[in-house]
């Protein structure tokens, strides 16, 4: 079989008659099959590996959405179990930015935990993941950095939600019990 490409800066695809004309004209019992443009094969050939990326983009999106909610979840029950402290801290004077301040700041340090054990899993295990990479090294900072601020600014965004809440409990609610009626 005889492949032959033809290196062209107009459409690709106005060529094909002609070349099939000259092609015809030297040699008429030579078949011409399978006219395709660079593009197309090269399209056809990382189709794969495209898809598997894909994929990949797709179950890590569903990862972070998963993780955000376990954030949310596990701070909004740690806030709820600790009405009746933030009704005590409201009424002794506490400003909402305070009550803020001190379950954003609990919320980040869990998550900076959480994220510096993930890079040292992320770490241990860049070997196995290395044949999986293209373009980027293994161990590449670029990535752990961004990687490790976006998942600190989705669990920050997680624990905000509750922490206004709590930042804005009425008091005398708070301190009754009844922790459905105590945001406003």
């Amino acid at each position: 079989m005889l492949t032959l490409l033809l290196r062209t800066n107009a459409d690709p695809e106005s060529l094909v008659a002609p070349a099939r004309h000259v092609i015809q004209a030297s040699d008429p019992t030579v078949p011409i099959s399978q006219v395709s443009t660079m593009e197309a094969i090269v399209s056809t050939s990382v189709a794969r590996e495209r898809f598997s990326m894909m994929l990949l983009v797709l179950f890590a999106g569903v990862a972070l959405v998963l993780a955000a909610v376990g954030v949310y979840g596990v701070i909004s029950y740690g806030v709820s179990q600790r009405t009746a402290e933030f009704g005590v801290r409201a009424a002794m004077g506490a400003e909402p930015e305070d009550v803020l301040g001190l379950i954003l700041k609990q919320g980040a340090m869990l998550a900076a935990v959480g994220i510096g054990l993930g890079l040292l899993g992320a770490g241990l295990l860049s070997r196995v993941m290395a044949s999986q990479l293209y373009g980027v090294g293994a161990t590449d900072p670029a990535t752990y950095a961004a990687v490790a601020a976006a998942l600190f600014a989705v669990a920050l965004a997680a624990v905000y939600i509750p922490a206004r809440r709590a930042a804005h409990l009425d008091p005398i609610v708070a301190l009754s019990g009844d922790s459905r009626t105590s945001a406003r």
